[in-house]
Protein backbone atom coordinates (compact mmCIF):
# COMPACT_ATOMS: atom_id res chain seq x y z
CA UNK A 1 0.00 0.00 0.00
CA UNK A 2 1.16 3.28 -0.94
CA UNK A 3 1.75 6.22 1.46
CA UNK A 4 -1.04 8.28 -0.24
CA UNK A 5 -3.76 5.41 -0.09
CA UNK A 6 -2.21 4.28 3.63
CA UNK A 7 -3.40 8.44 4.41
CA UNK A 8 -6.57 8.24 2.67
CA UNK A 9 -7.61 5.26 4.56
CA UNK A 10 -6.90 6.29 7.79
CA UNK A 11 -8.46 9.88 6.98
CA UNK A 12 -11.47 7.60 6.31
CA UNK A 13 -11.39 5.18 9.42
CA UNK A 14 -11.11 8.43 11.22
CA UNK A 15 -14.36 9.89 9.96
CA UNK A 16 -16.42 6.84 10.59
CA UNK A 17 -15.18 6.71 14.00
CA UNK A 18 -16.36 10.37 14.38
CA UNK A 19 -19.47 9.45 12.66
CA UNK A 20 -19.62 6.82 15.75
CA UNK A 21 -19.45 8.81 18.79
CA UNK A 22 -22.46 9.41 21.02
CA UNK A 23 -23.46 12.91 21.47
CA UNK A 24 -24.70 14.05 25.24
CA UNK A 25 -26.22 17.29 25.82
CA UNK A 26 -27.16 18.06 29.51
CA UNK A 27 -29.57 21.08 29.67
CA UNK A 28 -28.83 24.33 30.44
CA UNK A 29 -29.78 24.53 33.66
CA UNK A 30 -28.36 21.60 35.27
CA UNK A 31 -25.20 23.41 33.51
CA UNK A 32 -25.50 26.83 35.14
CA UNK A 33 -26.79 25.27 38.38
CA UNK A 34 -23.26 22.66 38.96
CA UNK A 35 -20.37 25.61 37.42
CA UNK A 36 -17.29 25.51 39.81
CA UNK A 37 -15.36 28.64 40.10
CA UNK A 38 -11.57 27.70 40.92
CA UNK A 39 -9.74 29.82 42.68
CA UNK A 40 -6.37 30.79 41.69
CA UNK A 41 -4.85 31.83 38.43
CA UNK A 42 -5.78 30.44 35.26
CA UNK A 43 -4.58 26.68 34.59
CA UNK A 44 -4.59 24.51 32.12
CA UNK A 45 -3.89 20.71 33.41
CA UNK A 46 -3.26 17.84 31.26
CA UNK A 47 -4.41 14.00 32.57
CA UNK A 48 -2.62 11.04 31.58
CA UNK A 49 -3.69 7.49 32.63
CA UNK A 50 -0.23 5.60 32.41
CA UNK A 51 -0.17 1.80 32.24
CA UNK A 52 1.88 0.64 35.51
CA UNK A 53 2.94 -2.39 34.23
CA UNK A 54 3.89 -1.59 30.20
CA UNK A 55 4.30 2.51 30.82
CA UNK A 56 2.00 2.68 27.84
CA UNK A 57 -1.04 5.59 28.21
CA UNK A 58 -4.27 4.00 28.56
CA UNK A 59 -6.21 7.70 28.78
CA UNK A 60 -5.84 11.70 27.96
CA UNK A 61 -7.94 14.43 29.65
CA UNK A 62 -7.77 18.42 30.32
CA UNK A 63 -8.55 20.22 33.00
CA UNK A 64 -9.71 23.92 32.28
CA UNK A 65 -9.56 26.45 35.39
CA UNK A 66 -10.78 29.66 33.72
CA UNK A 67 -13.35 31.21 34.41
CA UNK A 68 -15.20 28.44 35.85
CA UNK A 69 -13.34 24.71 35.43
CA UNK A 70 -14.15 22.25 32.99
CA UNK A 71 -13.11 18.71 32.09
CA UNK A 72 -12.76 17.73 29.23
CA UNK A 73 -12.36 14.10 29.39
CA UNK A 74 -12.83 12.94 25.52
CA UNK A 75 -14.24 8.90 25.48
CA UNK A 76 -14.24 8.97 29.33
CA UNK A 77 -15.73 6.10 31.66
CA UNK A 78 -15.83 8.10 34.37
CA UNK A 79 -19.37 9.60 35.60
CA UNK A 80 -21.53 11.13 38.63
CA UNK A 81 -25.01 11.81 38.79
CA UNK A 82 -23.75 15.76 39.88
CA UNK A 83 -21.60 16.38 37.09
CA UNK A 84 -23.73 17.46 33.82
CA UNK A 85 -21.97 16.36 30.69
CA UNK A 86 -22.29 18.01 27.21
CA UNK A 87 -19.77 15.51 24.34
CA UNK A 88 -16.93 15.21 26.81
CA UNK A 89 -16.94 18.20 28.47
CA UNK A 90 -17.86 17.87 31.97
CA UNK A 91 -18.80 20.63 34.83
CA UNK A 92 -19.28 21.64 38.38
CA UNK A 93 -16.00 19.44 39.23
CA UNK A 94 -15.07 20.67 42.73
CA UNK A 95 -11.97 19.64 44.65
CA UNK A 96 -14.09 16.86 45.79
CA UNK A 97 -15.29 15.78 42.46
CA UNK A 98 -11.75 15.62 41.06
CA UNK A 99 -10.33 13.81 43.67
CA UNK A 100 -13.46 11.21 42.73
CA UNK A 101 -12.18 11.84 39.01
CA UNK A 102 -8.28 10.82 39.77
CA UNK A 103 -9.61 7.77 42.48
CA UNK A 104 -11.29 6.11 39.64
CA UNK A 105 -8.49 6.19 37.25
CA UNK A 106 -5.59 5.54 39.81
CA UNK A 107 -6.12 2.18 40.99
CA UNK A 108 -3.45 -1.06 40.73
CA UNK A 109 -2.77 -1.11 36.96
CA UNK A 110 -2.67 2.69 36.00
CA UNK A 111 -1.56 5.76 37.70
CA UNK A 112 -2.01 9.24 37.15
CA UNK A 113 0.24 11.87 36.03
CA UNK A 114 -0.39 15.49 36.05
CA UNK A 115 0.96 18.33 34.26
CA UNK A 116 -0.34 21.72 35.38
CA UNK A 117 0.79 25.07 33.73
CA UNK A 118 -0.18 28.88 34.43
CA UNK A 119 -2.04 30.13 31.23
CA UNK A 120 -3.66 33.36 30.86
CA UNK A 121 -7.22 34.22 31.27
CA UNK A 122 -7.45 34.59 27.18
CA UNK A 123 -5.63 30.81 26.97
CA UNK A 124 -8.12 29.59 29.32
CA UNK A 125 -11.03 31.65 27.56
CA UNK A 126 -9.86 29.98 24.11
CA UNK A 127 -9.49 26.44 25.33
CA UNK A 128 -12.83 26.55 27.05
CA UNK A 129 -14.74 27.95 24.40
CA UNK A 130 -12.32 24.82 22.11
CA UNK A 131 -13.50 21.95 24.29
CA UNK A 132 -16.81 22.74 23.81
CA UNK A 133 -17.02 23.41 20.51
CA UNK A 134 -15.20 20.30 19.54
CA UNK A 135 -17.88 17.76 19.78
CA UNK A 136 -18.15 14.50 21.13
CA UNK A 137 -15.06 12.31 20.56
CA UNK A 138 -14.97 8.36 19.66
CA UNK A 139 -12.77 5.81 21.41
CA UNK A 140 -9.00 5.31 21.16
CA UNK A 141 -9.08 9.35 20.03
CA UNK A 142 -8.58 10.88 23.54
CA UNK A 143 -5.11 11.69 22.51
CA UNK A 144 -5.89 12.88 19.37
CA UNK A 145 -8.64 15.31 20.27
CA UNK A 146 -6.87 16.99 22.92
CA UNK A 147 -3.69 17.51 21.26
CA UNK A 148 -5.45 19.07 18.13
CA UNK A 149 -7.40 21.70 20.72
CA UNK A 150 -3.82 22.50 21.91
CA UNK A 151 -1.40 22.82 19.08
CA UNK A 152 -4.28 25.32 18.01
CA UNK A 153 -3.56 27.22 21.04
CA UNK A 154 -1.01 29.78 21.39
CA UNK A 155 2.31 28.59 23.63
CA UNK A 156 0.83 25.11 23.12
CA UNK A 157 2.15 24.81 19.73
CA UNK A 158 4.89 22.32 19.93
CA UNK A 159 2.69 19.89 21.26
CA UNK A 160 1.67 19.07 17.95
CA UNK A 161 -0.73 16.78 17.07
CA UNK A 162 -1.10 12.92 17.44
CA UNK A 163 -2.92 9.31 18.62
CA UNK A 164 -0.68 8.43 21.40
CA UNK A 165 -1.04 9.66 25.25
CA UNK A 166 2.58 9.50 26.03
CA UNK A 167 4.04 11.36 23.61
CA UNK A 168 1.46 14.45 24.16
CA UNK A 169 2.16 14.06 27.58
CA UNK A 170 6.45 14.31 26.47
CA UNK A 171 5.93 17.24 24.63
CA UNK A 172 3.68 19.00 27.44
CA UNK A 173 6.23 18.37 29.76
CA UNK A 174 8.88 20.63 27.83
CA UNK A 175 6.28 23.84 28.12
CA UNK A 176 7.96 26.47 30.19
CA UNK A 177 6.27 26.26 33.99
CA UNK A 178 5.11 22.83 34.03
CA UNK A 179 4.49 21.30 37.54
CA UNK A 180 4.45 17.31 37.40
CA UNK A 181 3.05 15.02 40.18
CA UNK A 182 2.04 11.45 40.14
CA UNK A 183 -1.12 9.98 41.47
CA UNK A 184 -0.52 5.85 42.49
CA UNK A 185 -3.17 4.17 44.56
CA UNK A 186 -3.67 0.05 44.77
CA UNK A 187 -7.57 0.00 44.33
CA UNK A 188 -8.93 -2.84 42.22
CA UNK A 189 -9.07 -2.73 38.62
CA UNK A 190 -12.88 -3.59 38.38
CA UNK A 191 -14.25 -0.30 39.72
CA UNK A 192 -17.07 -0.16 39.22
CA UNK A 193 -18.65 -0.56 43.08
CA UNK A 194 -16.27 2.69 43.59
CA UNK A 195 -18.27 5.04 40.61
CA UNK A 196 -21.57 3.47 42.26
CA UNK A 197 -19.99 4.15 45.96
CA UNK A 198 -18.81 8.25 44.78
CA UNK A 199 -22.77 8.58 43.30
CA UNK A 200 -23.87 7.67 46.71
CA UNK A 201 -21.68 9.87 48.61
CA UNK A 202 -22.43 13.15 50.27
CA UNK A 203 -21.08 16.36 48.31
CA UNK A 204 -19.93 19.52 49.64
CA UNK A 205 -21.31 22.76 48.49
CA UNK A 206 -18.77 24.52 45.98
CA UNK A 207 -18.63 27.58 48.28
CA UNK A 208 -17.26 25.60 51.03
CA UNK A 209 -14.05 25.19 48.14
CA UNK A 210 -14.59 29.38 47.45
CA UNK A 211 -16.27 29.02 44.23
Amino acid sequence: MTLRKAGVLLAALMALSACGAESVWAPEEAVARAAYVPEGPATVTLLTAINNRSGSGGHSALLIDGAQRLLFDPAGSWHHPNVPERNDVLYGISPQLFDFYMDYHARETYHMVVQEVEVSPEVAAQLSRAVQEYGAVSQAQCALSISRILSATPGFESVGTGWFPNRMMNRFEELPGVRTSQVFDDDSDDNLELLQAQGRAQLYLPEEFGG
